[in-house]
């Protein structure tokens, strides 16, 4: 049976983005069982309160939700297990600095499979305060009625 190509999107932590700003992204492989990689093949993941976390060298993620494969026999998964990320020495060491800074943080944010292989998308991460959210709340509003008036304007109206 021939791999498959392209990308897809299992999960996604649309709230990251809302509650966090954005540093750094990376992309991560992740050392799963079978029956946990039978169960993202059928689109049943949930990163709501999944997080990074650096311990030993390494990076893993506590909190990520895949539910048991229906399927499965004894030899299921535990759904909320911690999850090792598969990452270069390099990016580690990286990764590891900045989360040094106060305030920094390891949010996933995207589980989708990459030619085959089930990836996560991670981000280095610092929270926003109310303030911040309400100015791109605020950003986002005035981008779009700067399309509408150049849509409308475009067509003549």
């Amino acid at each position: 049976m021939p791999r498959e190509q392209g990308r897809k999107v299992v999960a996604s932590n649309r709230k990251a983005r809302h509650d966090y700003s954005i540093l750094d992204t990376y992309e991560a492989g992740m050392a799963l069982a079978g029956t946990e990689v039978k169960s993202l093949r059928l689109g049943r993941a949930s990163l709501v309160d999944a997080f990074g976390h650096e311990s030993g060298g390494e990076i893993f993620l506590h909190g990520m939700h895949i539910p048991e494969y229906t399927m499965g026999t004894w030899t299921n998964h535990e759904p909320r297990r911690v999850r090792k990320l598969l990452l270069n020495r390099d990016e580690i060491r990286k990764i590891q600095g900045k989360l040094r800074d106060e305030g920094t943080t390891l949010v996933p944010l995207s589980v989708y499979f990459q030619n085959g292989y089930a990836k996560v998308e991670i981000a280095l991460a610092r929270g926003k305060k109310s303030y911040d959210k309400r100015q791109d709340l605020a950003t986002r509003d005035a981008q779009r009625e700067i399309n509408r008036a150049m849509g409308r304007r475009s067509k003549g109206m």
